[in-house]
């Protein structure tokens, strides 16, 4: 696996002054252009479109300081159709225009290439199982929030206090079906998962019942899912589990993720600052 995306990181850079093709990316890396998104996310930290970006703007940034060619044939060279646009692209990196930086010789800032290589970690297991679930409903309420990587969610935790205790009760009697009770599901997220992007959360139970008028509902596909089981610290140990799906299990397993819920049930301490977490992923076997 590993193999497979350094050697989309040579197609990258050697595509660096055309669009940059995401189903081209995941051929090489052999598995689908969203697993790929996400698995790329996860491992450098940053989206590709992000990283494809800095890396023009590097190369850019050399050639705007050696001064052999115009700064408008730069420009278009590295995909901008106007100086204004490469400009102002080339400030938010660099923290200075282009003309200034010709002109005054200004330091800039550089994303170096990335590869990826194996650490070995690992030294702690991940307590995983596979499960075929047949279609089921999410039903609760749900709230359009902003994604959050480190710490509370301030707007999750406002939208669960906004849920009255007798609808909390009319939820958690239609579940029928695991993971059992009110669960934590995160559904239409951004490929890129960045910060700040949105998703559909819901507050809800798993069922296999329609939800009544006043209720949201979310009908999930029959498919395959990988759940995972850790406990620690709250809200890192949440945070963290997410992180070693995607850095540490998905590159050492022949699975890939599909599109779909994550479903996250936790049990707190009775101080809260502990958890129990079962996170579900929606997974598909790697082709051979």
């Amino acid at each position: 696996m590993l193999d497979r995306l350094n050697q989309a990181m040579e197609y990258i850079e050697d595509h660096l002054d055309e669009p940059i093709d995401g189903a081209e990316l995941a051929r090489i890396a052999v598995t689908s252009e969203y697993h790929f998104r996400r698995m790329f996310s996860a491992l450098a930290g940053i989206p590709l479109s992000e990283y494809v970006r800095r890396r023009r703007l590097t190369v850019a940034g050399a050639e705007v300081l050696a001064g052999q060619r115009g700064l408008l044939d730069i420009a278009i060279a590295h995909g901008y159709g106007s100086g204004e646009a490469f400009a102002r692209a080339f400030r938010a990196l660099h923290g200075v225009g282009p003309q200034e930086a010709r002109r005054t010789g200004a330091a800039l800032r550089s994303q170096p290439r990335m590869s990826f290589r194996l650490i070995v970690e690992g030294s702690d297991s991940m307590r995983y199982r596979i499960v075929e679930k047949p279609e089921f409903r999410v039903v609760g309420k749900k709230a359009r929030v902003p994604l959050v990587h480190e710490g509370v969610n301030p707007q999750i935790a406002s939208f669960i206090r906004s849920v009255d205790k007798d609808t909390l009760r009319r939820i958690e009697a239609l579940g029928d079906q695991e993971p059992r009770g009110i669960v934590s599901v995160s559904d239409d997220l951004a490929a890129s998962r960045q910060e700040g992007t949105e998703l559909d959360y819901y507050h809800a139970v798993l069922s296999g019942r329609p939800a009544p008028e006043d209720l949201d509902e979310l009908v999930v596909p029959a498919g395959t899912w990988a759940v995972f089981e850790s406990s620690g610290e709250f809200p890192k140990t949440l945070q963290y589990l997410w992180r070693d799906v995607f850095t540490q299990w998905f590159p050492s397993n022949p699975y890939r993720s599909r599109s779909g819920p994550e479903i996250l049930r936790t049990s707190l301490s009775d101080d809260g600052t502990e958890a129990d977490a079962e996170l579900w992923v929606p997974v598909e076997r790697e082709s051979a």
